[in-house]
């Protein structure tokens, strides 16, 4: 009866010899997401963004020359590669995204308001680091008080005050948390998209007030996603 099983167990045991051998498998080798400043080539990153070793330029050209300014794939790559930038302090990757033309307008709460709030061009976004200069970029919510800070003192106050790379939330053309304050972006930003980096309120204690938020808008242009807005949200008296 043993030697009736002996064939088949070499039988198998050259066959899965074989099959190692044609299909080889990596076990160690670890899976790792793709890279936030990796736009999909039918949108790619813009100009002076640094693109990964082997990426191909040719897929680019042979993209449409008007992509699909829906995409949300795409978009959301270009708004995590900007979240991305803004926790690294990264100011020269994250100038490469800033409108050429139209520079970047930060809102320090919910409320766009034009007539106050701080435009920066791109060479201002990659001298960021060296700037001491005090800017007035609002005004403080209830006291009314105007709000002077440097750049890197608005970035750490109204900008990135907490990681929003760890938010739990994240909505696409849509504001996951707000509050009293009118959320008036879509208006303030015809012909725009944006991407809500969401802390929905985490302890009832505080009764709903430790909420924020990071919201990045952005422009489609010709084969980019240029951003124009940086919109800070928290609660508000």
């Amino acid at each position: 009866m043993k030697r009736f099983l002996i064939f088949p167990c070499i039988l198998s045991l050259a066959i899965g010899l074989l099959v190692g051998i044609l299909l080889p498998i990596n076990l160690m080798e670890e899976t790792s997401p793709p890279a936030l400043n990796n736009s999909p080539n039918n949108f790619p990153s813009p100009p002076g963004v640094s693109q990964p070793e082997g990426s191909s330029s040719a897929a680019v050209s042979s993209s449409p020359d008007t992509p699909d300014p829906e995409d949300n794939f795409s978009l959301l790559g270009a708004a995590c590669a900007v979240n991305r930038c803004l926790q690294r302090q990264d100011w020269t990757t994250l100038a490469a995204y800033v409108h050429p033309e139209r520079g970047v307008t930060f809102t320090p709460y919910s409320t766009v308001t034009p007539s106050s709030d701080r435009n920066f061009t791109a060479d201002q976004i990659k001298n960021l680091a060296q700037d001491q200069t005090v800017y007035t970029w609002g005004f403080e919510d209830g006291r009314g008080d105007p709000i002077q800070m440097t750049a890197l003192q608005y970035f750490g106050r109204y900008v990135y005050d907490r990681d929003y790379t760890q938010v739990p939330q994240i909505g696409v053309d849509r504001i996951m948390t707000g509050g009293n304050a009118l959320e008036n972006l879509a208006e303030a930003y015809p012909g725009c998209r944006f991407v809500d980096f969401s802390f929905p309120s985490a302890d009832p204690v505080n009764d709903g007030l430790d909420w924020s938020s990071l919201k990045l808008v952005f422009q489609p242009e010709g084969e980019h996603w240029y951003l124009v807005g940086v919109v800070h949200g928290e609660w508000t008296i």
